[in-house]
């Protein structure tokens, strides 16, 4: 029997323990009003001249989320230590210059026209659709691509430091480096594909500017070159350029350009915006510990 996709994240997420305990320990160098509460919209804080981007993040954006997806969304209950379902909106004004702000299950729904297939991605997605996206790499507790990660409802932590920029994802134990310690990026084919590619950040004013390649694509594997939960593809061809901004203490902006000709007809940006969740640390997440979609997932 076929089950959604919906079915299958949600079976995933029940791999985090619903008495799972989140840590609190009060995240220092954060502007507080009187109260001890911390003040979203003050400037953000700095380090060595530039916005310090740490910090645990949760996605900000409003999102049409199923109730099934209730056990992956980090609305943390502390009377119960489990998870709940967010509904908050996005806390902070629209930004009306911002890109096409990114879906969950589809990246570009708000982009106009929708995403520029070319004939090989779009065949490429129908096939992974066919299958109701059972190959998706979050459902089998492989790691996700770069869209993916930054769209999960659950929390990441950023670390700061002169020379590297650590993303700490919660989702699937996901970790990024990304080198700022002035070296170039690899040229295309020189290190071997990997799952996160390789990236490299520069600083342009306030803005992070992160160039990723080198990524293992749709063309590796069923697991590779996932955009989103529907299979949008990305080819070993894909070159990423992230955007990170921190406005205020409580927000971060990431504009994020994929260029991959093997399966887009244009470059295209969008936009997935992230609010502050302090005084709490990510819990570990060691999802194969209870994988269930295998046993209990069929596709006719």
């Amino acid at each position: 029997m076929r089950r959604s996709i919906i079915a299958v994240l949600a079976l995933c997420a029940c791999s985090v323990s619903l008495s799972a305990q989140w840590a609190k320990h009060t995240t220092p160098g954060l502007p507080r009003d009187a109260k001890g509460q911390v003040r979203m919209d003050a400037p953000p804080p700095r380090v060595g001249g530039r916005p310090d981007l740490s910090g645990v993040w949760l996605r900000a954006d409003r999102e049409p989320i199923p109730e099934q997806l209730a056990g992956i969304v980090g609305t943390r209950k502390p009377e119960d230590g489990g998870v709940a379902l967010d509904r908050e909106i996005n806390p902070f004004p629209p930004d009306p210059k911002a890109p096409p702000i990114a879906t969950f299950f589809e990246l570009g729904k708000n982009v106009p026209g929708g995403l520029p297939f070319t004939p090989w991605a779009a065949d490429m997605r129908k096939r992974r659709m066919a299958t109701e996206s059972k190959d998706n790499p979050d459902a089998n507790c492989m790691p996700m691509g770069i869209t993916q990660f930054h769209m999960q409802p659950q929390p990441r932590k950023i670390v700061q430091t002169p020379g590297l920029i650590l993303i700490l994802y919660e989702a699937n134990y996901g970790i990024r480096y990304i080198y700022t310690d002035g070296r170039k990026l690899p040229p295309q084919g020189e290190p071997q594909p990997f799952w996160y590619g390789y990236s490299v950040g520069r600083w342009e004013g306030d803005t992070l500017v992160v160039e990723t390649n080198n990524l293992r694509g749709a063309e590796d594997g069923p697991f590779d070159g996932w955009l989103d939960v529907n299979g949008s593809p990305y080819s070993q061809q894909a070159r990423f350029t992230e955007r990170f901004r921190r406005p205020l203490a409580g927000k971060l902006e990431i504009d994020i350009t994929l260029e991959d000709p093997k399966s887009y007809a244009k470059p295209f940006t969008v936009r997935i915006n992230q609010r502050l969740l302090p005084d709490e640390e990510p819990i570990e997440f060691v999802c194969n510990e209870n994988q269930q979609f295998r046993r209990r997932i069929k596709i006719d």
